[in-house]
């Protein structure tokens, strides 16, 4: 059995395409099997990159993260509304991250960079003013938690996390966890049992 969260190449691969759209900002994106969201956005990225993007409008230079980015959707989308910020965007998924190098070219989107990286492993030499995830829910509280925690280390002071996850699928643990790491965790919305966490670094 594979998972999104794998790095499975024998996945049979079937590409599907698709718009989103945030406001008047259209990304054109391929998915495929063996990915998370075949077909279209998911719910949860969705309330994320919104509740993220009218929180965050355009403006001074950010540097911005996107954990488990799947084929791309949330962070080619914060660099297409965020000209001036630079996305990186990471996954472990192979196919996921062609997708999102992909999705990438085919919008004409210069400020992302995409690389493999088991959780933030690949990025800890790093700093960020933001770190986005949709945590891979399925692949066990313990990534999840790895997230959370190595999101503490490549934010600079001041520097926010943000997290969509849903109330049955480990929310109380998770914002718990980001009370105990940051000091603070904030619930900034909450759509059809969905949650976005906000813990900002001291």
């Amino acid at each position: 059995m594979s998972h999104y969260f794998d790095n499975d190449p024998n996945v049979k691969s079937e590409r599907e395409n698709f718009d989103y759209f945030y406001r008047d900002n259209k990304l054109s994106l391929q998915t495929d099997h063996g990915v998370f969201s075949k077909g279209k956005i998911d719910f949860g990225s969705d309330l994320l990159i919104s509740t993220f993007l009218n929180a965050n409008p355009p403006g001074p230079k950010k540097k911005i993260l996107d954990v488990g980015c799947g084929y791309g959707p949330i962070g080619l989308m914060c660099a297409k509304v965020l000209p001036y910020s630079e996305i990186t965007l990471v996954d472990v998924n192979e196919r996921a991250l062609d997708l999102a190098k992909d999705n990438q070219k085919s919008n004409k989107i210069s400020n992302a960079n995409i690389q493999v990286s088991n959780c933030l492993d690949a990025v800890l030499d790093l700093k960020f003013d933001c770190v986005l995830t949709n945590p891979p829910i399925r692949a066990g509280k313990e990534i999840v938690h790895q997230i959370l925690e190595q999101s503490n280390d490549v934010l600079s002071s001041g520097g926010e996390l943000w997290v969509v996850i849903q109330k049955k699928q480990g929310m109380p643990s998770a914002k718990k966890k980001m009370q105990d790491l940051y000091g603070n965790a904030e619930t900034i919305e909450k759509s059809k049992g969905y949650y976005i966490l906000k813990s900002v670094k001291a």
